[in-house]
Parts: C-alpha cells; structure tokens; sequence
C-alpha cells in the first residue's frame, strides 16, 4: 500500500470522531438526557482506558518474555516499564496540575469605599446595587461554568487524540508491512471507535452548547492524532514510542473519567448513570471486536 493510500485510510479513520461531535448543538436535550449521554461517555472512556492500558501492558510483557528466552537485556525490559510508569503519571498527575494551572482564580472583592459625604447616597443606592451585583455575580459564575465545561471537553479530546495516535501508529505500520487486509479492517475498527469518541466528547459538557468553531477544534484535538499517527508508523516503527503513547492517554483518561464522575454524581440518578455507563462500555468492546477480528 502506498504512502498517499495510507495517509487517506488514517484521514478517514480520524474524520469519523466528527459524527458524534454535532450532538453537542441540539438544544432539545432534557438534562436526564445529557446526565445519560455524558454517562455513556464515560463506558466508552473505561473501555478506551482498558485498551490502551492492556497494549501498554503487552508491549512490556513481550519484552520480558523476550528476555526470558534470553533475546533481549533486562535492561530493555526496566526501561519500558519505567517510560510506561512515567507517561502514565504525567498523562494523570501532570494534566491535574495543568488544568488547576488554567483555572480562573477566583476575582477580587471590589474596593470599599467610604466617607461621610458618601453615607447618604450608599444607602439611597443600596438595593439596586445589590442587585446588580448579584446579576453580576450569576453571569460571572455562568461564563465560569461555560469555560470549565469547555475546557474539560478539550481535555477529554486530548486525552482521546493520545489514544488514537497510537491507533494510527498501528495503522501505518500493518500498512507498511504489506498486510493491507489488516490495515483496511484496521481502519473501520477505529473509524467505529472515533465515531463513538464524538459522544465521548460532547456528553459531559451538560447544558453548555458550543459553537461550530469549538467543535472543529474538538474534533482536530481528538481525530487528527489517528491521520499523524498513521504517517509515522508508516515511516517508522518503534515500541518505544507507542509505549509512551499508550501510558499519556491511559492516564489521561482515568483522570478524566473520575473529573465526569465526580461533576456527575451532584445530579443524582446514579442508577441511570450505572445502566449506561455499562452500555457505553459494551459499544466499546463491541466495536473493537472488529479489530479483533482482523487480528485473528
């Protein structure tokens, strides 16, 4: 299969993640019905976070078999466990640190002002501004709200394009090697995955609805690592590599999957999350069976 072939095969597998994106714009979504959409995600994010932790996990366990029958160092060995170790962490500890970096302090009280010259017209403007501060208060936590919804969802697309980069990895590789059987039924596997990623995305934000231009960037964060990664492992394989990928996005996606779980809690309806956070789950498995398939 030839470079340009394969670079359209990742194009496609990557483009897919935008047929759940849209979904963030429908307005006649209930909040029962966005509690349940956001709880899918979250199966879907506890399937992505056992796949990609199982590779991570097989790459170093073929190593070690490896050296077991004295084909490689123990050394070799150490080093992919401790890269995994180290992505891993900074996929969780350091995307904490990072978000509670960008959080919006909280703003300062403003100054007080006093004299006695001032007393009389304090109180005749009391109630009004009072009010107006609270109107003041109520946007400012509503754009907060919006910021941090966004900002979460760019997360979770980060979080996934680290995920589909090393699918791409695999795409360009089975692509390289000739097995182009396997590439093509690569490819569906993940265009099903990326598709459902989209729902990933945009469940969590509740009632905020982005704008067209956020979800394009939404979409390029979580689906253009499937095109990149598909390009590189066409030029170039190495364990190394797909290991530290691995460990990123599996450690960025517990932490995302326990920031969901934690906002999503406050709304109740535990049951209902449960039921389709086990359903989102299944539509994961069920769509890597595909590739699974292909592997057999």
């Amino acid at each position: 299969m030839s470079f340009a072939e394969t670079a359209l095969l990742g194009a496609i597998a990557g483009a897919t993640i935008y047929i759940g994106l849209p979904l963030g714009r429908v307005k006649a979504v209930g909040p029962r019905a966005r509690m349940a959409l956001a709880m899918f995600s979250v199966g879907i994010l506890a399937f992505i976070f056992m796949d990609v932790t199982s590779n991570g996990e097989s790459i170093v366990s073929s190593a070690l078999q490896s050296y077991k029958h004295s084909h490689s160092s123990l050394g070799h060995v150490v080093g992919l466990f401790a890269l995994l170790a180290v992505a891993f962490i900074a996929g969780t500890v350091g995307i904490a640190t990072l978000e509670r970096r960008l959080r919006p302090s909280k703003p300062a009280p403003p100054p007080i002002a006093g004299g006695a010259q001032e007393a009389t017209l304090a109180a005749a403007s009391a109630i009004g501004t009072q009010g107006a501060q609270r109107e003041q208060a109520q946007d400012e936590q509503a754009r907060a709200a919006r910021t941090l919804a966004l900002r979460t969802g760019l997360t979770i697309a980060a979080a996934i394009g680290l995920h589909n980069f090393a699918e791409g990895l695999a795409i360009g590789v089975s692509a390289k090697t000739g097995a182009v059987g396997l590439a093509t039924v690569l490819v569906v596997g993940f265009a099903m995955h990326n598709a459902t990623e989209g729902f990933g995305i945009v469940g969590p934000l509740g009632g905020v609805r982005p704008t067209w231009r956020w979800l394009l960037l939404a979409g390029l964060i979580g689906g253009g690592p499937t095109f990149l990664g598909t390009l590189v492992g066409y030029q170039v394989h190495s364990g190394s590599l797909e290991i530290a990928f691995y460990g990123l996005a599996g450690g960025a996606i517990l932490y995302v999957i326990g920031e969901i779980w934690t906002g999503m809690r406050r709304h109740g309806m535990r049951e209902l999350g449960l039921w389709f956070i086990a359903f989102g789950f299944i539509v994961g498995v069920a769509t890597d069976l595909v590739v699974s398939y292909a592997g057999g």
